[in-house]
């Protein structure tokens, strides 16, 4: 009777190729840092925080650091994402740039890429990998999660954000020449190099800041690319306001169609910019 086992040579020179194989991954190991802005999002921020495929990414050399940026939450988010492994770093000035900027402040000098998602548990850290991949692989410096070209869960997205969201992808095509397919998500991943270009030249406070960041990038010649993502109904309450913040995001389009980058901010390095030691995860 045949057997499908193989000789033992061929085994111990199958093991020697793994484990030489993982060797060269831990010592060649890139770091993702994720940001993660909240404001009261603690009925959802352990869920996020738990998803994130921390072994899957680490087969393939990653190591990830989670770092939750507490926008003067009134709940205990800050609690709740500490208890399930995060850094927490807090900014008080409302708004979700006045949180990204503080989170970029944070980044640590070893970090390769950066990531950013929501803390309502809309976007799925499992689906990270899909845009990593593109930028370590050397094929862009910037990948967008795309809702509008991937699965948008039912009860996710209304009509009026849709067509919203499907009209300014469209202008930014047109007008900035951008390549993008949703301009208003959520889900970013960035090499260093690019991000410590776009971050000094931020100033949005509020929800227009992936507009700026779509817009800048563009007239900063990054390479910008979308992949399709996954979108889920968030758990707690939304914080939109689709008309108040709607007009802001089309002032921020309009605006950037002028706005060219000052030579003496060209890429600093993240710390150099927040006067304060990086926060260690």
């Amino acid at each position: 009777m045949s057997s499908c086992r193989p000789p033992e040579s061929v085994s111990a020179l199958s093991s020697l190729y793994l484990l030489s194989n993982l060797y060269m991954k831990e010592i060649t190991t890139k770091h993702i840092t994720a940001l993660i802005p909240c404001y009261n999002e603690a009925q959802g921020i352990a869920s996020v925080i738990e998803s994130f495929p921390t072994q899957r990414l680490s087969l393939y050399g990653y190591k990830v650091s989670i770092l939750v940026i507490d926008n003067n939450s009134t709940d205990n988010t800050a609690d709740v994402a500490r208890a399930h492994g995060a850094a927490v770093v807090h900014e008080a000035k409302k708004g979700k740039g006045n949180a990204m900027r503080r989170g970029f402040q944070a980044i640590t000098p070893d970090t390769d890429y950066i990531v950013m998602l929501d803390g309502d548990n809309t976007y799925r850290p499992e689906e990270m990998l899909r845009l990593i991949e593109l930028i370590d692989s050397g094929f862009c410096s910037v990948v967008l999660g795309s809702r509008l070209g991937g699965r948008t869960a039912k009860g996710s997205m209304n009509s009026i954000s849709r067509a919203g969201n499907w009209l300014f992808s469209h202008l930014v095509r047109v007008l900035y020449r951008a390549n993008v397919t949703d301009v208003l998500t959520g889900y970013f991943a960035w090499k260093r190099e690019a991000l410590e270009k776009l971050h000094p030249h931020l100033t949005s406070e509020g929800f227009a800041i992936e507009m700026e960041m779509v817009t800048k990038m563009a007239r900063l010649g990054e390479e910008i690319y979308c992949v399709p993502i996954t979108y889920n109904p968030r758990i707690g309450r939304s914080h939109l306001r689709p008309f108040y913040d709607g007009s802001r995001i089309l002032w921020m389009l309009t605006k950037n169609l002028f706005w060219s980058p000052r030579p003496d901010l060209e890429r600093l390095p993240i710390e150099q910019l927040s006067g304060s030691t990086p926060i260690k995860t």
